[in-house]
């Protein structure tokens, strides 16, 4: 499997690529966070791991995930920050 990342500019940001018909859920169960995925929703948020972990991204960048932006209906809010 190859992922492609994006190189990360300053000027406009990360640049997150979602695969295809992605899922991704966020529950919280007995005090743990459940991140729960098809396939195309894991390999998307590999993508955006990379992302953010490349060198010339500042610490403090951060991903918002939420209901109304990229997760299922009920999801708990999640925000993946590089420190």
């Amino acid at each position: 499997m190859k992922i492609d990342i994006p190189k990360y500019d300053r000027g406009s940001g990360l640049q997150l690529c979602w695969s295809d018909d992605f899922t991704i859920k966020v529950t919280s169960e007995n005090d743990e966070v459940v991140i729960s995925a098809n396939r195309e929703g894991l390999i998307s948020l590999a993508n955006h791991l990379l992302n953010l972990a490349q060198t010339d991204v500042p610490c403090g960048t951060h991903i918002h995930l939420d209901e109304n932006n990229s997760l299922e209906d009920g999801s708990q809010s999640i925000i993946i920050e590089k420190i």
